[in-house]
């Protein structure tokens, strides 16, 4: 009797896997269609952005400012803009995303407050940049009296990506092997000192890779900048970071408004000069989590 039933269920077993590999392949085409469709849109984004741009670069359109005669117009107040914010915006999230990283993981006790603290920064990974916008007008601008400047903007930009560096530097910390701390702690040194010589180097690929690719997103955002209202023309350089200044996103967003279809050309030229930081960017934290990757 019992082989009898191990027949029936065998049977029935082979008599589904027909329905299986079909469901299999549905789903296979679904996703490649998926992927493909995507893959599409890119190609032809890119196609269009680059026929339209790629004519309009040149070492004038580096090097000249911002104009309203479109010949004449060019994107250096924008691209130094763009580094002096950047400048505010990597030592303030840095210092206060891998501290944050390192004494959520290493110091702070795991209790309710801390689940409740570490659940909160996760969520605000995910929060709109225009939020971050909002309290950026609110504290730095009308708060604390700093105006469209590049401290505000930098301060802004630093709580955007925050939540970003918190999150990917406890990863990376969280993946140091335990055996390395008990091994500093037996040959004597303190907390500290294991967490400077010891975990830091360890977790470095995986806290810069993360810290990269937040910076790519803090340079890629226009709605803070538009919030806290950071000019989309200027024609001049800033000289500390309390002056007034603009960025590649803003440059772009003021020409791609514009009726003019040559303003919309150079917008499509901006574009790429931005996506070129971007990739390179990108590739930089690829290259470092392939470089330095489980180096233990």
């Amino acid at each position: 009797m019992e082989n009898v039933h191990k027949k029936i269920h065998t049977d029935e077993m082979i008599g589904k896997i027909p329905g299986r590999l079909l469901k299999n392949k549905l789903y296979k085409g679904l996703f490649f269609l998926a992927s493909f469709f995507t893959f599409i849109l890119l190609v032809v984004l890119l196609a269009r952005i680059f026929s339209q741009g790629a004519s309009h670069l040149s070492l004038d359109f580096l090097q000249n400012f911002a104009s309203r005669r479109p010949e004449q117009a060019g994107i250096k107040a924008a691209m130094i803009g763009t580094l002096w914010m950047m400048s505010v915006v990597v030592p303030v999230s840095l210092l206060l995303g891998v501290g944050t990283a390192i004494y959520l993981e290493e110091y702070a006790g795991k209790n309710r407050m801390t689940r409740f603290i570490q659940m909160n920064i996760s969520n605000l990974a995910g929060v709109p940049s225009v939020v971050f916008g909002l309290l950026g007008l609110t504290l730095f601008v009308r708060v604390l009296f700093l105006g469209n400047s590049v401290l505000a903007a930098g301060l802004t930009m630093s709580l955007l990506i925050l939540p970003v560096i918190i999150v990917a530097s406890q990863e990376a910390i969280r993946a140091v092997p335990k055996e390395l701390r008990e091994a500093s702690y037996g040959l004597g040194a303190t907390k500290w000192q294991t967490i400077l010589r010891v975990v830091l180097p360890s977790a470095l690929a995986g806290i810069l890779t993360g810290s990269i690719l937040a910076f790519s997103r803090a340079i890629g955002e226009t709605a803070p900048l538009v919030v806290i209202g950071i000019p989309a023309f200027v024609a001049f350089l800033p000289k500390s970071v309390f002056d007034q200044f603009t960025a590649l996103p803003m440059q772009i967003y003021n020409w791609t408004s514009r009726p003019q279809e040559e303003f919309h050309f150079l917008a499509a030229a901006g574009i790429i000069v931005l996506l070129t930081i971007l990739i390179l960017m990108n590739s930089v934290a690829v290259w470092i989590r392939n470089r330095y990757e489980n180096k233990y």
